[in-house]
């Protein structure tokens, strides 16, 4: 019968691709299989100022902003 012990690691891959990983738990000359998961930022990148104003709750311009600030205040009278 096998029992599977089971690392999680986070490595930086180096620029020649090459991956060391430091296993202490392990006993010297121990058969190990090792798989890699690279992870990718699929996500588009944007810039902050194509975000201003798609939120919800925000202004499509300054005035907007200000008049609603003005009529808050009025309402604390």
């Amino acid at each position: 019968m096998f029992v599977i012990h089971a690392i999680r690691k986070k490595v930086k891959i180096e620029s020649d691709g090459l991956i060391q990983i430091y296993v202490p738990e392990f006993e010297s000359g121990t058969i190990a299989d090792v798989i890699v998961l690279a992870q990718s930022d699929t996500r588009k990148k944007r810039s902050f100022t194509s975000i201003i104003g798609k939120g919800q709750g925000c202004f499509a311009r300054a005035e907007e902003a200000n008049a609603f600030i003005r009529k808050e205040r009025e309402s604390w009278d």
